[in-house]
């Protein structure tokens, strides 16, 4: 088994928010990250999943120590998160990088593509100014695109084209683990798949491992080896692909695939639309969050749910688990 790049224990990040006047109101706090527990282990490429607003980016955001927790254990590349500063945290942020949702909106319009590529490379001091230029022709030809496009700005390129550009900056440093927070939701469909085929050669090539970021199920499904599920802060189940999508049994992730249309005549799954709104997140439902939604909520409900692992592997946060 390979050992694990990270693992996350009783995670919590809660942003402050005051109600009323601001000098005077109450103070509150939005739950965003809830007590989170799993690991990721080298070469796997895990999938996190839920609708807007469920944590999910933070929780790269709190990996990438961009940043702190408010309470709980995270280990990611054998450093302490909770510890990390100085010199420490410059070399862990050497290993750990980054491909965000928006191609449009993490490139410097300002900065021709090899200053993008390169930056890092300066900045951690790796390699001659000559070692620099090859390191970002190199990259360029690895993600598809020429080393004449070193020259060239971010707005000379379609979306795709600058979403390779971030990934070739994401490589720049030879990280170990990689955060993907929806790399190809702002892509066109067409564009989609060879991304992710790409990010994948990329993976099995330099030996990466990925915290994928998605709302889309299907995309999860096709990219990821283990996933899981969120909802307002928390995970409510936890498998590899395979037992999630033959074998979904918590609500929430019944739900989820009830809203997705499926296109295998062999695969029957269990309709169970939700109904009403997301509670808030700075006052969440005691016990099970989802229960004010579940049609098939119980008095023991309002009770934190078990861990229940229904087969190896499987973990299901739920009183009675379908």
């Amino acid at each position: 088994m390979p050992s694990p790049i990270l693992e996350i224990k009783d995670l919590r990040k809660y942003f402050s928010a005051k109600s009323g006047m601001a000098f005077f109101g109450k103070e509150e706090w939005v739950k965003a990250v809830d007590g989170i527990s799993f690991s990721i282990s080298e070469g796997e490429t895990f999938g996190l999943v839920g609708e807007s607003g469920s944590g999910k980016s933070t929780i790269g955001r709190l990996i990438l120590k961009v940043l702190d927790a408010t309470s709980g254990d995270m280990k990611v590349l054998g450093y302490n998160l909770r510890e990390l500063s100085g010199k420490d945290l410059f070399l862990f942020r050497r290993n750990i990088q980054a491909v965000y949702q928006n191609p449009y909106g993490s490139l410097n319009p300002r900065m021709r593509v090899g200053t993008i590529i390169g930056e890092p490379l300066e900045t951690h001091k790796l390699l001659s100014a000559k070692g620099r230029k090859e390191r970002i022709h190199e990259l360029l030809l690895k993600v598809g695109l020429l080393p004449d496009h070193a020259k060239l700005f971010p707005h000379e390129f379609s979306g795709g084209q600058r979403q390779r550009i971030g990934i070739a900056r994401a490589l720049s440093t030879n990280p170990k683990f990689i955060v993907l927070d929806e790399p190809v939701s702002a892509l066109d469909v067409s564009i989609r798949a060879q991304v992710l085929n790409l990010l994948s050669d990329l993976k099995d090539e330099f030996g990466l491992t990925y915290l994928f970021i998605s709302h889309d199920l299907s995309i999860v499904e096709h990219f990821s080896d283990r996933v899981g599920v969120m909802y307002l802060g928390r995970i409510v189940e936890l498998a590899n692909k395979e037992q999630l999508f033959q074998n979904p049994s918590h609500p929430y992730t019944k739900a989820l695939f009830s809203a997705v249309p499926i296109a295998d005549p062999d695969r029957i799954l269990e309709v169970l639309p939700i109904s009403g709104e997301i509670p808030s997140p700075i006052n969440p439902p005691p016990g099970c969050h989802f229960s004010t939604r579940c049609p098939y909520k119980m008095d023991i409900c309002e009770e934190d749910p078990p861990s229940v692992e229904i087969e190896d592997g499987h973990i299901v946060y739920c009183h009675f688990p379908r």
